[in-house]
């Protein structure tokens, strides 16, 4: 026996025979979820009668097959439940969707211990969030940028988690961002295609790479500002920095975007007069089927106050 650990005996059923491994124990520890049984087995948690790990949760599963689950004793949360402020836009038993301020980081990391949306959602939610993100990410199945605004929606329980998780792997997911990007935009729509991965040069940074991941960002003109414009953009995937990278391939940056952008003269002062030090990018929309109940949802939130003022000063 492992350390600390408690163990669960399972068998493969014999409607399981021929399953990958994962998918079969699932059937036969229904209070385990298939996230949390990969977990164990990619973790060496999961051992085989004979005592060897079975750590490929992809292997065909024989009927008759047993296994001993070691669980793991209940880490402490690492994350402390803040009294935060947050704008709720939907909440159920089930799942929270929030719309998120510009300058509050999704969860803790290096630099941002405390402070962030996990804190947040951990009291507003009283601790009950899913667990497939670890303690650091509960309930947190997609992210957006620190500095970029507006809807995300978090799991309270590992059912839900999957359910989105499921659609976000398979791209059903509806999110539409407003940006204001740099340029005159010299025709009303286009798409991105292009694979995404860290830069080579700049771990910090994300670039188009040839073997990255698969990348699709498809884009219309909402209407043109003055060396800029108003763009909506779609994602088909969902890669770190997309919308910001995608962009600036094709010579038209977020205005104000730190990283992969440069203002423009005609901008510059005006950037700095509203005190605008984030890229322009807001997450407008967000629909998906509800994971548990399995009817349609959909949220709109309008352009915050920072980037409204932005787009009245460079109208026209």
């Amino acid at each position: 026996m492992i350390r600390g650990d408690s163990i669960i005996a399972a068998e493969v059923a014999e409607a399981a025979d021929g399953w990958r491994l994962d998918r079969a124990l699932a059937h036969a520890l229904p209070d385990l979820s298939r996230e949390r049984l990969k977990a164990l087995m990619t973790s060496g948690k999961v051992l085989a009668s004979d005592g060897t790990a079975a750590n490929d949760p992809s292997r065909k599963a024989r009927a008759g097959d047993r296994f001993d689950i070691h669980i793991p004793a209940p880490e402490p949360a690492t994350s402390e439940a803040q009294d935060i402020a947050l704008t709720v836009v939907f909440e159920d038993e089930h799942l929270i969707v929030v719309d998120k301020p510009a300058g509050l980081v999704v969860h803790p990391a290096a630099g941002n211990p405390d402070g962030t949306l996990v804190n947040a959602l951990l009291h507003h939610c009283a601790g009950q969030l899913s667990g497939i993100g670890g303690v650091a990410r509960p309930g947190i199945v997609h992210r957006i940028d620190k500095d970029t605004s507006g809807l995300l929606v978090a799991a309270k329980h590992d059912q839900a988690h999957e359910g989105l998780a499921r659609q976000f792997k398979a791209h059903s997911i509806d999110r539409r961002y407003q940006a204001i990007v740099s340029g005159r935009v010299m025709t009303g729509s286009g798409t991105v295609n292009a694979p995404l991965a860290r830069s080579s040069t700049n771990r910090k940074k994300i670039a188009i790479v040839q073997g990255g991941k698969r990348a699709v960002t498809h884009w219309s003109l909402v209407r043109p500002l003055r060396d800029a414009a108003l763009v909506e953009c779609r994602l088909e995937t969902g890669r770190t920095h997309q919308v910001r990278v995608h962009m600036a391939s094709i010579g038209h940056p977020l205005v104000g975007d730190p990283v992969y952008g440069r203002a423009r003269p005609q901008h510059r002062a005006l950037l700095e007069t509203l005190g605008f030090r984030r890229q322009a990018l807001h997450a407008a929309h967000l629909g998906f089927i509800h994971p548990v109940l399995r009817h349609a949802l959909a949220f709109h939130s309008e352009v915050p106050a920072d980037m409204q003022e932005l787009l009245h000063h460079l109208h026209g």
